[in-house]
């Protein structure tokens, strides 16, 4: 959906607004106050907008609130693009004569006639505040909170679906299968990463690679284990020691135990 876009909008917004740049022209016309009360909402807006997006599925009040947000956020970039293409206006301008500076404050370049029109975009934008109030009526998680109620302890397993065809990976399975098992005469354990954005079949490409049989005469011990967001170093090492030991392995709460 559309609203989906609004998300990286207000990230880059809210960076922006403390750039530095933007800060010292801010400062200077006597804005600043103004600038650092957008920066807050908009990091409060963001901490919160990834769950209202979600709930704006089935919410028509909080859709509605979006797509206000949303009018208001274009309108926001925009002041914030003034700042900037001021900031850097007057840094090119630095070396001017004194003569051409007291001119430039009655030219469509004045600072004086700049700082009145960025007072009254401000206020225009300043409406955000009345979102933000509104935001916080519906009870909505932050980011940090959200991703842990909803991924609490992410688990994978090693086992392929019999049923399952993979088409277009075969040459990548070889590849690795190949690195790993050149690897005999190294002295160092080499680490193979795969990497890319999410559905793209990282996770298959694994389990492929792990269940060749190659891999499998070749390597005297194979171990599948999942490192969630969470990570817990005991009950990782724990779990490596069941993986090497069929669980046969008496367990402790104590890490130097489990090292050894």
């Amino acid at each position: 959906m559309a609203e989906s876009l609004l998300l990286p909008l207000v990230r880059s917004m809210a960076g922006k607004a403390a750039d530095a740049l933007i800060e010292t022209v801010s400062r200077m016309c006597g804005l600043d106050d103004d600038r650092q009360t957008l920066e807050r909402h908009l990091l409060a807006v963001e901490c919160k907008l990834a769950n209202a997006e979600e709930m704006s599925e089935t919410n028509r009040y909080v859709k509605s609130w979006m797509k206000e947000l949303k009018s208001i956020a274009y309108q926001a970039d925009d002041v914030l693009d003034d700042f900037q293409y001021e900031a850097l206006r007057r840094e090119s301008k630095v070396g001017k004569s004194t003569t051409r500076k007291a001119l430039s404050y009655i030219t469509c370049h004045s600072p004086l006639l700049f700082r009145f029109e960025m007072s009254r975009k401000l206020k225009n934008v300043q409406k955000i505040n009345k979102l933000v109030e509104e935001m916080n009526k519906f009870g909505l998680e932050n980011s940090a909170s959200r991703e842990k109620r909803q991924h609490p302890c992410q688990q994978t397993h090693s086992k392929l679906d019999d049923c399952t065809k993979i088409f277009g990976r075969d040459d990548d399975k070889m590849m690795v299968v190949k690195q790993l098992l050149d690897q005999q005469d190294q002295q160092k354990v080499q680490v193979l990463s795969i990497f890319g954005m999410g559905g793209l079949g990282k996770t298959t490409l694994a389990k492929m690679v792990h269940n060749e049989q190659e891999v499998h005469e070749h390597f005297q011990l194979k171990m599948w284990h999942c490192v969630s967001e969470n990570f817990d170093v005991i009950a990782f090492v724990k779990s490596l020691i069941e993986l090497a030991t069929n669980g046969s392995s008496p367990m402790t709460g104590n890490i130097e135990l489990l090292q050894k």
